[in-house]
């Protein structure tokens, strides 16, 4: 009996392991196969644009006319433009009935590659932090110890730079002494702190305990706590490296003393003078009379909105000191730096939709400043959340984000959204920012080999029409929409933000809004060697582009909303 019971359980034994294989087995296959499949439908995507595919476009159209919206309602094939339609005659071939559909499998692989464009281009940034890491491994500043720190009331509040994967304790000691500050503090492991006066209450040594984002070994402050470090030793190497910006010449108050915080009457006033003043006191704007220098910020009283030539800034015109100069300091302006998440879920959920290379970036920093509160991403980008875009990291359905980030465009995705802020901006500047950002990311510059490259003008022939239907799916399918352009926005700022503002159903103060533009550009302007009267455009590439233009103009208008600006609309 013990034998036979011995032989049963050696059986059992060998069908469990054979199970378990022909399981694996299976699981692998179907694992290659659908690998497979996968490689195959990206192939097909990559393979660009059809003549049925391409997105259609009003023909024949030479000038600025306004167009027959019937037009828009029945298009002929003779619409239909591609890449093909560059190369060849049009051909009388039959496409569908429904045009500009963006939601066609064209489109729907494009945008797919262009996200996981998106994230891989996160990687070769991984390298990049080891380099930082080596470079910054001594540091320079003398650190003080370990400080508590209030986020209500922080007491190094001249500036504030994030870093969520490679910050280091240089990094931070350096930013700070090249704006002129006397301390640096690092806390949470990734955010550098700034200021001239230190902190009131020590804290234990240990309870500085987070690891650098960027430097293995090294400590940057902990939660609430903060790694203090002066870097006034510093400041003098990196004072060459300053910018002192002339912001003009303008009207002097009436009552200096009430506009300006802090002031200083010296003999033989220089204008370095002034700003190492104002910079100590912590103050973005330097303002000089005569002898006199005054610090403050740009409010309400002194908005450097209206300015005056610079000759009554003159000694000879100025005798009676109704005009100064204004220099902008090396402090950061942070009276609209602070940001958070909401603290009770969004009953409406707002989408922040455009084109990629549109300035979504841009407008989210100006929101995020005006506003408060973070925004939130429809994707993840390592690299902004890294620079301090903390809502990219939360889920975008969370509502706890004053609105999100999106450049999908097909009928499901939009009506999700109860409201949408739709940011426009011309064709011809996206298609290149998008082209720069997929060879040298957010801040750099595509090189002459990538411009001439044939990738270019697949890029173009793709992209342009999704441009295109970008703004036809959301303009079709948006419950209500703030229709946003970019260059008005640039232009005319604070009139812009207050509508976006408004719009989301926040009130902010004059002075946050001057803080705002005072902070414009914030982190993300490129930099760089920028090419002069570079033109990467053929003719060909300009009138599919002018003809998607003139598209999407009579569309705008077809809906009661303000066509494109001029400067877009082919003459």
């Amino acid at each position: 009996m013990a034998k036979a019971f011995f032989r049963l359980q050696k059986f059992l034994r060998r069908t469990q392991f054979l199970l378990f294989f022909l399981t694996a087995a299976y699981l692998m296959a179907g694992s290659l196969l659908l690998l497979q499949r996968t490689h195959l439908v990206i192939q097909q995507g990559s393979r660009g644009t059809s003549a049925n595919q391409a997105l259609p476009v009003l023909d024949g159209v030479a000038g600025v006319g306004i167009m027959d919206p019937r037009t828009l309602q029945n298009p002929s094939p003779r619409l239909l433009v591609g890449m093909d339609a560059m190369q060849e005659p049009a051909t009388d071939q039959q496409h569908s009935p429904r045009w500009l559909v963006s939601r066609n499998s064209e489109l729907r692989q494009l945008r797919r590659r262009w996200f996981h464009r998106f994230i891989s281009d996160q990687e070769p940034m991984q390298a990049a932090g080891f380099k930082v890491m080596k470079h910054t491994a001594e540091h320079k500043g003398t650190y003080l110890g370990c400080f508590s720190d209030d986020s209500r009331e922080r007491t190094l509040k001249g500036a504030v730079f994030y870093d969520l994967r490679k910050m280091t304790v240089s990094h931070c000691q350096e930013a700070c002494a090249e704006r002129a500050y006397t301390y640096a503090g690092l806390a949470y492991g990734a955010e550098c702190y700034c200021g001239n006066k230190l902190p009131a209450t020590a804290s234990k040594p240990e309870e500085c305990n987070s690891e650098c984002k960027g430097e293995k070994g090294s400590v940057c402050g902990g939660v609430n706590r903060l790694s203090v470090y002066r870097v006034e030793e510093l400041r003098a190497g990196a004072r060459r490296r300053r910018n002192v910006i002339y912001r003009g010449c303008f009207r002097a108050p009436e009552n200096l003393t009430d506009t300006f915080p802090a002031s200083l009457i010296q003999p033989n006033l220089t204008v370095e003078m002034c700003s190492e003043f104002c910079s100590k006191k912590e103050f973005p704007l330097a303002v000089i009379r005569g002898r006199e220098c005054y610090c403050g910020y740009p409010t309400g009283r002194f908005s450097l909105h209206d300015g005056a030539d610079g000759l009554l800034c003159s000694r000879t015109h100025n005798a009676e000191g109704k005009y100064c100069l204004v220099y902008q300091t090396p402090v950061q302006d942070t009276r609209c730096t602070d940001r958070k998440f909401l603290t009770t879920k969004s009953k409406v959920f707002v989408a922040l939709s455009s084109f990629p290379g549109a300035g979504n970036t841009w407008a989210r920093h100006l929101i995020e400043h005006a506003t408060g509160y973070y925004t939130g991403s429809y994707y993840f980008d390592g690299a902004l959340y890294n620079k301090g875009f903390k809502g990219e990291k939360d889920h975008w359905r969370s509502r706890r984000t004053i609105c999100v980030k999106t450049h999908e465009s097909g009928k499901t995705e939009i009506e999700m959204f109860d409201s949408a802020i739709l940011l426009i901006r011309n064709p011809y500047k996206s298609l290149m920012a998008e082209f720069n950002r997929k060879y040298a990311g957010h801040l750099g510059y595509a090189t002459d080999r990538n411009w001439k490259s044939k990738e270019w003008p697949d890029f173009v022939n793709s992209y342009a029409s999704w441009w295109a239907s970008h703004v036809l799916d959301w303009l079709k399918f948006g419950k209500r929409l703030l229709i946003v352009h970019y260059e008005d926005l640039k232009q005319s700022l604070i009139p812009k933000l207050k509508e976006m503002v408004e719009f989301l159903n926040m009130t902010v103060t004059e002075d946050r809004l001057l803080c705002v533009e005072n902070n414009r550009d914030g982190n993300f302007k490129r930099s760089g060697a920028k090419q002069k009267d570079f033109e990467p455009f053929t003719q060909e590439m300009k009138d599919l582009i002018n003809r998607y233009i003139l598209t999407v103009d009579e569309a705008l208008r077809g809906r009661n909303f303000t066509g494109l600006p001029r400067e877009y609309v082919p003459r």
